[in-house]
């Protein structure tokens, strides 16, 4: 993976803007600390930070082409998991290459087929090719939205980077925020609205989203989107076909020039990936599978079940080491140091987060770096195949709003009163445009119409979120995390699988268990869902709140919307918050966590209400 960055300006001497792009390229120097490589031209430039996992030699960038007497230039932050198939098909139209990097086989993909290259690419992917003949820059983003690519056009031009910072470092963008951007952060973080920036002008291409810039105007394109079709396959053919999917995919990841390592938490997902791995590594004399978990320190102590949480991971990870025969190594964080990460966790994001389940994925990717390039995680597979409780107590499917963030009145108690008093109408509307656009079939059955709504409000936010998470907080550390769950082949094939089948023997993700239960241990592979772990330290409660309450004492834009009366009700209380603030973790002491990172965020980016 890499951090890619461009502007593009016909009126701007880039030769003359080294001192703004070299700015802008530090910015992005932990996504991609091996190399850093700019390409200049009169009213272009293309920066590139490289973390070198494939082709060491030969994936340089920005990476430069000829054919016909056409120059193009690519800069590609990503992994491609069919370069095989797509070399193949090139070479065969005369194409030559001078490596094996995917990054060649995107180029010259294309060379030889323009924007409908995005619809052969299988992989994680963010990238811009500027054609030097046509005077346009192409870019495109993934069909699931793994890899981020942002962007801001101004009268005259455009810039494009994989991170916001990059954008604000070219001091063209101002760090501002207007109403909209509120509403964003104090009633949908740490989600957002998919294209949304949060800092004003700033957008960001939506999942299998491509764009054209050319004669001072940007041109978008939808190349990729779920769509409805009649689930023909018996539920015999539909668990062979998940099962070939999902194995095909994880192993099509295992490429890799650089160590490679697997994420463990003892649930489903992750087991599934480890054990196939494992059996990949066996068939083909790579020997032992290198495998990690995160715990925190003294958690045992304090774990207590939950509908969200049932049980403790730490009973189930040993077990399946032990059936993968894999070499474990468990982190233990330290819940002072999980606090001190949520600065870092900010800087990550641009913005303010998934507090503690930022941070300490933040630590935990900071060990794995020690010794590993490469790894591969579970994310994805509730959103794809109804893994959260809210796909199963209908007392909450049934509910017309987010079921991970079901009220906003805990939200709107933080702020004073009359502060942005729509939160709850803004956040009604963002819901019902994502709902619209679920396609379905006339044949739906009342559950299955409502279970593609849900399909997609998951697919575009939730995911969304926790992708964005994943990305930042792996690459801040310079830690490629590939997820085989978000194959777009399998996002198709589980949208249109009917309910009945996909809560197969009416159980979480029962598909995928039926699919996989003869190579995994029963008490894994049936085992009730349990999230990543969150910390229940009450150590952490009192850090946060002892940081808030100095906060509170602050006057500045932030404080002045602020409730202290509301707040300090929450500090008082916790236990009076039963319903997470956001997702299935964030209750009152990640509450007292988002207004540390608020302040942060409005200190450190000099954010300015407009």
């Amino acid at each position: 993976m890499c951090g890619i960055a461009g502007w593009f300006d016909n009126e701007i001497d880039m030769s003359k803007q080294i001192p703004v792009l070299y700015k802008m390229s530090q910015t992005l120097s932990k996504r991609g600390p091996d190399e850093n490589g700019l390409y200049i031209n009169k009213g272009c430039a293309l920066l590139h930070r490289r973390l070198i996992v494939i082709d060491k030699e030969n994936g340089k960038q920005p990476m430069a082409a000829r054919h016909r007497g056409k120059t193009y230039i690519i800069v590609y932050n990503g992994e491609l998991y069919n370069t095989d198939e797509l070399r193949e098909d090139l070479k065969a139209s005369g194409y030559h290459f001078r490596g094996h990097s995917d990054t060649e086989v995107v180029l010259k993909s294309y060379m030889k087929y323009k924007e409908k290259c995005a619809d052969m690419l299988n992989g994680i992917f963010a990238f811009a090719i500027y054609d030097v003949s046509e005077n346009s820059i192409f870019l495109c983003r993934d069909k699931i939205g793994v890899k981020p690519l942002f962007y801001y056009e101004y009268d005259g031009g455009i810039l494009f980077a994989s991170e916001i910072k990059a954008l604000l470092a070219s001091k063209i963008v101002k760090p501002q925020i207007d109403e909209t951007g509120l509403y964003e952060i104090f009633f949908l973080g740490p989600a957002r609205t998919p294209s949304c920036g949060v800092f004003k002008g700033i957008k960001e291409l939506k999942p299998g989203e491509s764009a054209l810039y050319k004669n001072q105007k940007l041109t978008k394109k939808s190349y990729f989107t779920i769509q409805a079709k009649e689930h023909t396959d018996s539920v015999e053919e539909t668990i062979e076909k998940t099962r070939f999917l999902l194995t095909d995919a994880i192993n099509r990841q295992l490429v890799s020039d650089m160590p490679l390592c697997f994420f463990l938490s003892g649930g489903l997902d992750s087991s599934i990936i480890v054990k196939t791995a494992s059996q990949y590594y066996k068939e083909n004399k790579l020997g032992k599978i290198n495998t990690y978990s995160v715990e925190y320190r003294d958690n045992e102590k304090y774990f207590k079940k939950s509908l969200f949480q049932p049980n403790a991971d730490f009973e189930y990870i040993s077990l399946m080491s032990r059936n993968a025969d894999s070499r474990h190594r468990e982190i233990i964080l330290d819940n002072k140091a999980v606090a001190d990460a949520l600065y870092d966790s900010v800087i990550a994001r641009d913005l303010p987060g998934y507090v503690d389940v930022d941070s300490s994925l933040l630590l935990f990717c900071g060990e794995i770096k020690k010794d590993y390039t490469v790894a591969l995680s579970g994310e994805c597979a509730d959103e794809l195949f109804g893994g959260y409780p809210w796909y199963h107590n209908k007392e909450i499917l049934f509910e017309d709003n987010f079921p991970w963030s079901k009220s906003q009145d805990v939200r709107s108690s933080i702020l004073k009163d009359g502060v942005l008093p729509k939160g709850a109408e803004y956040v009604r509307q963002k819901y019902l445009d994502t709902i619209n656009l679920a396609p379905k079939l006339k044949t739906d059955s009342k559950t299955d119409a409502r279970m593609r709504e849900m399909f997609y409000l998951n697919f575009y936010w939730f995911m969304q979120c926790l992708l964005e998470r994943k990305d930042r907080c792996s690459m801040y550390n310079g830690l490629e995390v590939r997820v085989p769950f978000c194959d777009y082949r399998l996002a198709e094939y589980a949208y249109n699988m009917p309910w009945k089948i996909k809560a197969y023997n009416n159980r979480e993700k029962g598909i995928v268990r039926k699919a996989f239960e003869d190579i995994l241990p029963e008490e894994i592979c049936w085992r009730k869902k349990s999230p990543y772990p969150k910390t229940h330290n009450p150590i952490y409660f009192d850090i946060c709140k002892e940081r808030v309450i100095n906060i509170l004492q602050k006057k500045n834009p932030l404080t002045e919307m602020l409730s202290k009366e509301g707040i300090m009700n929450i500090i008082e209380n916790p236990d009076s918050i039963t319903t997470p603030w956001y997702g299935q973790l964030m209750q009152a002491p990640q509450i007292l966590a988002y207004i540390i990172e608020l302040d942060y965020w409005f200190e450190k980016y000099n954010v300015e209400i407009v």
